[in-house]
């Protein structure tokens, strides 16, 4: 199969890569030369454990191509992809201007029918805003090219992508005609094959699917931490009561780690979204307000950890680990580090901080407002504490006569309740995770 993937962001650039990968010919298209110009010389936009081999081995078989003009990319394909960005708007609402943008253009230089799917994450009833856009185009043109709409949300993890894309929980796809049907079943057979679920139904309810199921994920991570913070203020811990929860089928042991909030490019996008679509249609989604609410505060629960502890905060100095919102990604949207770093600043201290992957994004981000050290223990020199931000994989079993030799004092704020905290209070350290005794 011939495919076009429009959109060489995190999830164009997986989507179009891995089906590369099971034999269809891909290109993939974006309006930033510069960044088509890199990724055709193997040089990532960005972090993702296995992309840049699978990248590498499609470019030279021929079966992955990156440009920057779409005419040519859906000339001969049967399906199109749209991947690109939906930011949010000031009031929560998902940006559709790319979106439609794409299927503006699609309707401009489409040679033949075509199945032009949304991936990216879009609010329900988009696909019909899609259709007239290409439609438009079209009678623009005088032409009487038939197309479909379809959609076909992704459930990719940052820093687990190409497992998930290769071995899928499930491959939902909206579709409004059975042809459009068929050139989907035939696009994800590879995947099927392997015995890998693809529910067909109609379009909204597909584009529902992935806002209700992200809304989900981000409602137990709001509530575990909720149920930590109520279990610091009456003994107990939230790391028995997880277990004790977990092994509860109905519930599971998946999304229920307490911390310091959710980030990324997806939950704090969609949850606002929803939020927002239920507001359009006159529906006060309760419980998602509550979920943002939550998240936002919990970003602030290190910070307050703290500032509880040393008091006056100027002139002190802070190592942190982990920059990226979690680990085996450089994304640094939405990450509670940010935060974590903005209270501190704005209280009279400096941060030192290291994180495998994300200190060029963060600089892009934020600059030199802190410093940034070439590995952990190196972060670490002349700090007052430590606060562990992000449980990066070095983080887990480190050098604790090390790290106690480096601060000036030896406390640890662990974030992503990581440490044994009995075991650290037993070698001297002062010692504050999440819920935990």
């Amino acid at each position: 199969m011939r495919i076009a993937v429009v959109g060489t962001g995190y999830v164009g650039l997986v989507t179009g890569s891995c089906l590369s990968d099971v034999g269809m010919d891909v290109t993939c298209v974006d309006v930033d030369t510069k960044k088509i110009a890199n990724l055709n010389q193997g040089i990532l936009p960005i972090y993702e454990p296995g992309l840049d081999d699978i990248l590498e081995r499609n470019t030279k078989a021929g079966r992955l191509k990156f440009t920057s003009s779409l005419a040519p990319a859906v000339k001969d394909a049967e399906a199109a992809f749209i991947a690109v960005g939906t930011p949010p708007g000031e009031d929560g609402s998902a940006d559709l201007r790319y979106v439609l943008g794409v299927a503006r253009e699609i309707g401009e230089t489409m040679t033949d029918y075509l199945v032009v799917i949304t991936k990216s994450t879009v609010p329900v009833g988009t696909a019909e805003k899609v259709r007239r856009e290409l439609q438009a185009a079209l009678d623009k043109r005088g032409s009487k090219l038939t197309f479909d709409v379809a959609s076909n949300p992704e459930f990719l993890k940052e820093g687990a992508a190409i497992e998930d894309f290769m071995k899928p929980d499930r491959i939902v796809c909206g579709v409004e005609s059975e042809r459009a049907q068929e050139v989907l079943a035939r696009l994800y057979k590879p995947f099927t094959l392997n015995g890998h679920p693809v529910y067909f139904m109609d379009v909204k309810s597909a584009e529902m699917t992935k806002y209700a199921a992200n809304a989900m994920l981000a409602t137990k991570i709001s509530f575990m931490n909720d149920v930590a913070n109520l279990c610091e203020l009456l003994g107990a811990d939230v790391n028995q009561v997880r277990k004790g929860i977990g092994s509860d089928p109905r519930i599971g042991n998946r999304f229920i780690y307490p911390g310091i909030g959710y980030g990324g490019s997806c939950f704090p996008k969609d949850v606002k979204a929803l939020v927002r679509s239920g507001s359009e249609h006159g529906y006060a989604l309760r419980i998602l307000q509550a979920v943002e609410a939550v998240n936002e505060s919990q970003k602030l629960v290190l910070f307050n950890k703290v500032k509880a502890h040393f008091g006056n905060l100027k002139g002190r100095h802070f190592a942190m680990w982990g920059l990226s919102f979690k680990p085996e990604t450089n994304d640094m949207r939405e990450a509670p580090s940010l935060v974590i770093c903005e209270q501190l600043l704005s209280a009279g201290a400096t941060v030192t901080a290291y994180d495998p992957v994300a200190i060029p994004e963060c600089k892009h981000m934020i600059g030199d407002k802190i410093g940034y050290a070439t590995d952990a223990y190196a972060a670490l020199a002349g700090a007052d504490a430590l606060l562990l931000v992000t449980e990066w994989r070095e983080f887990r079993v480190p050098d604790w006569d090390r790290i106690r030799a480096a601060l000036k004092q030896p406390a640890i704020f662990d974030g992503r309740n990581i440490y044994n905290g009995t075991e650290l209070r037993e070698q001297g350290f002062a010692y504050s995770g999440i819920g935990v005794k």
